[in-house]
C-alpha cells in the first residue's frame, strides 16, 4: 500500500462482503463503503484541485469515512474537524487550513456561521447522488495526506502536516503491537479529528477488521455496545477509564469476554484506576502509550509489564528510535533527565504555514547515525519538549514539559512530577497541579478526584509523610469532575488557571488582612 486510499481498497478487493462499519444495527460492508467513497471521489474530484483541502464537519460515522476516503481518491487533503467545537473554533481550522471545500450535513450548518466561504464551498453529503470515479488521482506516499489540528480549543490550533506514509506506517505499527486480525472489532468513540482516534480506524481496517461506531460516552451505553457488537478493542483517554471504573458503572460487573485489550493515550492512567479495570476485566490486555501529534506515538507498555511499571510509558514503538538527550544534545545515562527526541517513519512535515514552530520542534538528529555522516544533511527527527529518564532496563518514565520546570526549596521540578506523586497514593484518579509564584518560594496547589473512600485528611498525611518537602503541595482541592478538551483529555489549562485565580485572591486577601 502506497497511499491512505489503499488501505480501503485493498480490505474491499480482499474481501468485499466483510464488515468494515458497524453503527447500531447498521452493517456496511467493505465493498460498500469503497463505494460510498468513490462516488464523493468523484464530486469532490469535479471541485477542488490535487492538494487542495476539505473540511469534514461530520459525526463519526460512514458518511464521514466516505468522505474521507473519497477524499483520498480525488488526490485532495481531509481536515477532519471535529463536530463538537465552537462556531469560532470550526472558522479557524477552516481557514487556517485554506479548505476550499466543507462536506457537512444540515445539522450542523450553524457550526459554520463564522466561515468566509460561498455557499458553494458548502456541500451536503446527504445531498450527494454521484456516479462511482472510476480512477483515483495519482498520489504517492511523500505526497500530503491531511492536516491534524493539535488543539480544537483555542484560537490558536496549529495544524500538522502528514503525509500518506506517516499515516500507513502509523496504522502498520500499531497493527502489530496490538495484534489486530480481521476477527477485531474496534469502538470508535475518539473524534477522528484527534490522531490516536483517527489511527483506530486506519489500523483496524490495515488488519481487515470492523470498526464499531460508539457516540454516546455515557458508561451504561458503552457497555452496551461493548457487549452486543462483542468489541474487541477500547482505546481511551483518563477521564473515560475514570468514568467507566467510576462507583455504579456497569463496566465493574458486566462481563465482557470478546473484550481483549485497551488502550490508554492522552495522559498517565493512576494506579487506582488501573487497578480498578484489572478488577473488573481480568483477562484485559491493558497497553500504556505516550504519544506526539508531531510524530502521533512513540512509546508503549508491554501488557506483561504493567503490574511491575504502571508509571512508565514503556520503550519505543517498533520501527522507531526514541533519544533521551541534555542540553547540550548528549545521550543521558539511566536516572537521569532529558528531552525525548523521536526519530522514525511517523515524524511529520512540520506545521501547516509555521515556519518558525516548525524550525522549534522539528530539527536535525542531534547525533546522525554513524553511516549517514558524510551523505548529506542530518534527518529529520521531533524535539518534543517533553522531559523523561530511562531506569537500567531502557524503560520510560514521564517527567514533565519544558514550560512546566520551575524551582521549588532550590529544586528544578515539574507540575507533572509532582502529580504523578500523588497519583501514586492510590487514593486518587486524577491530579492537577498548579504553581503560583510571587513569594519567596512557589506556592502549590494540586485540584484532585478522590478515589473509592480516600479522604482528603488521608491524601495530605500521604503527602506530608510520602513526597519530598519541594513536592509536597501547601493546598489540596477535592473535585467532584474535570474538565476535559474536545478530544476527552483533562482540560489541565483550564484547572491550572482556575487555581492560580483562586491562589492570587487567597494571597491578596492574606496581604490585605496583614496589620
Amino acid at each position: 500500500m502506497y497511499t491512505v486510499a489503499d488501505i480501503l481498497a485493498a480490505s474491499a478487493a480482499r474481501t468485499p462482503a466483510r464488515t468494515a462499519v458497524i453503527d447500531g444495527h447498521t452493517r456496511i460492508s467493505y465493498g460498500e463503503l469503497n463505494e460510498r467513497a468513490r462516488r464523493c471521489a468523484s464530486l469532490l474530484a469535479r471541485r477542488v484541485d490535487p492538494g487542495d483541502r476539505v473540511a469534514i464537519l461530520l459525526p463519526r460515522g460512514v458518511d464521514a469515512l466516505a468522505v474521507y476516503f473519497g477524499a483520498h481518491l480525488a488526490g485532495a487533503v481531509p481536515v477532519f474537524v471535529h463536530d463538537q467545537l465552537r462556531p469560532r473554533q470550526v472558522a479557524h481550522i477552516v481557514a487556517h487550513a485554506g479548505a476550499r471545500l466543507v462536506c457537512t450535513s444540515t445539522r450542523h450548518h450553524k457550526l459554520l456561521r463564522d466561515i468566509d466561504l460561498p455557499d458553494a464551498a458548502i456541500v451536503n453529503i446527504s445531498t450527494l447522488r454521484e456516479s462511482p470515479l472510476l480512477t483515483a488521482v495519482p498520489r504517492i506516499g511523500r505526497d500530503l495526506a491531511g492536516l491534524i489540528y493539535t488543539s480544537g480549543s483555542t484560537g490558536t490550533a496549529k495544524g500538522v502536516a502528514v503525509t500518506h506514509d506517516n499515516l500507513l506506517a502509523g496504522a502498520g505499527i500499531v497493527a502489530v503491537y496490538l495484534h489486530l486480525e480481521s476477527r477485531d472489532c474496534t469502538m470508535a468513540i475518539l473524534p477522528w479529528s484527534f490522531d490516536y482516534g483517527l489511527n483506530q480506524v486506519l489500523a483496524t481496517f490495515a488488519a481487515g477488521g470492523s470498526v464499531v461506531i460508539q457516540r454516546s460516552t455515557f458508561g451504561p451505553d458503552i457497555c452496551r455496545t461493548l457487549a452486543a457488537a462483542d468489541v474487541t478493542g477500547l482505546a481511551g483517554v483518563p477521564s473515560l477509564w475514570v468514568a467507566l471504573t467510576g462507583s455504579g458503572s456497569p463496566f465493574r460487573q458486566s462481563r465482557l469476554p470478546a473484550l481483549r485489550y485497551i488502550t490508554n493515550s492522552g495522559g498517565p492512567l493512576a494506579p487506582a484506576t488501573i487497578d480498578k479495570i484489572r478488577t473488573a476485566q481480568p483477562h484485559l490486555d491493558i497497553y500504556l502509550m505516550y504519544g506526539l501529534t508531531e510524530a502521533f506515538r512513540s512509546t508503549y507498555l508491554d501488557p506483561a509489564q504493567v503490574a511491575d511499571r504502571p508509571t512508565s510509558i514503556g520503550k519505543a514503538i517498533p520501527n522507531t528510535e526514541v533519544l533521551v538527550i541534555d542540553d547540550d544534545g548528549r545521550p543521558c545515562p539511566p536516572g537521569a533527565v532529558g528531552e525525548l527526541v523521536h526519530r522514525g517513519p511517523t515524524v511529520a512535515f512540520g506545521y501547516w504555514h509555521d515556519p518558525d514552530a516548525t524550525a522549534a520542534v522539528f530539527g536535525p538528529h542531534p547525533h546522525q547515525p554513524a553511516g549517514f555522516r558524510d551523505v548529506g544533511p542530518a534527518e529529520t527527527v521531533v524535539y518534543s519538549g517533553d522531559y523523561v529518564k530511562a531506569d537500567t532496563d531502557g524503560y520510560l518514565y514521564y517527567v514533565g514539559r519544558r514550560d512546566e520546570l520551575f524551582k521549588s526549596r532550590g529544586i528544578r521540578v515539574t507540575t507533572s512530577e509532582i502529580e504523578a506523586e500523588v497519583r501514586a497514593s492510590g487514593m486518587v484518579t486524577e491530579a492537577v497541579v498548579a504553581v503560583t509564584t510571587g513569594g519567596p518560594d512557589p506556592h502549590l496547589v494540586a485540584a484532585v478526584l478522590l478515589s473509592g473512600g480516600a479522604t482528603l485528611g488521608d491524601l495530605r498525611a500521604y503527602c506530608r509523610d510520602e513526597l519530598a518537602p519541594h513536592m509536597q503541595p501547601h493546598e489540596i482541592v477535592a473535585r467532584d469532575t474535570m474538565p476535559t478538551t474536545s478530544t476527552g483529555k483533562t482540560d489541565r489549562s483550564a484547572v491550572r488557571a482556575h487555581l492560580t485565580t483562586q491562589i492570587a485572591t487567597q494571597l491578596t486577601t492574606a496581604a490585605t488582612v496583614q496589620p
